[in-house]
């Protein structure tokens, strides 16, 4: 048999390797072996789960600061130079 041509999804089932007929085996509990595999599944999931969040909340956050600190500088000088021309204060006005 080749093992490149292995189908993924021909995985035996674990009831199916525990009570295959003919066989003599140690007397599991399918349901408690079920449960703990599951139970270990989720904890893991949600483990993976918190990490992926973790570190897309990290990559949110760098490309934002990224972008401020491209864009800050131009909004300063804008800013500044709408305040410089814009409007005088009302004080200024009356002085002058």
């Amino acid at each position: 048999m080749d093992p490149g041509s292995h189908d993924p999804r021909d995985i035996p089932i674990l009831t199916d390797a525990v009570e295959k007929p003919g066989q003599t085996s140690l007397p599991f509990n399918t349901k408690a072996i079920h449960a703990a595999i599951v139970t270990e599944t989720l904890k893991l999931a949600d483990s993976l789960l918190h990490l992926a969040a973790k570190d897309i909340e990290a990559t949110l956050f760098e490309r934002v600061f990224d972008r401020l600190r491209a864009q800050l500088p131009e909004l300063v000088d804008r800013a500044l130079r709408e305040h410089a021309t814009g409007a005088e204060s009302p004080a200024e006005k009356d002085d002058g």
